[in-house]
């Protein structure tokens, strides 16, 4: 398994991408397409949802910890506007955040 350096550092604002995966995949719907901030970086590991299939056994995803504003998954959170969520999430499910607004020029 490659132990390749992490993409992001922390406090990089990145998008959680919406893969469109079904099945054992770890990335909550309601986070989907969502932006945050990396926390921190986590290591890198065998992809889960590949082994959860039985398949990809060796291949190296890098993990982060995401802290997401709750007002920005939840339009109605009626909370401390400070109020956050720490979701860990793989490499393929982020891009940077300024990734799509390129893409769409």
């Amino acid at each position: 398994m490659s132990f390749d350096p992490p993409l992001y550092a922390p406090g990089a604002r990145v998008r959680i991408v919406d893969l469109a995966k079904t099945g054992h995949v770890r990335v909550p719907h309601y986070a989907r397409e969502k932006v945050g901030v990396v926390e921190r970086y986590g290591g890198t590991y065998e992809n889960p949802e590949d082994r959860a299939y039985g398949r990809g056994r060796g291949t190296a995803v890098r993990l982060y910890r995401v802290r997401l504003r709750q007002q920005d998954l939840w339009p109605d959170y009626a909370g401390d506007p400070t109020d956050t969520l720490e979701l860990e999430v793989y490499d393929h499910w982020l891009r940077p955040e300024r990734e799509q607004e390129v893409n769409d020029a």
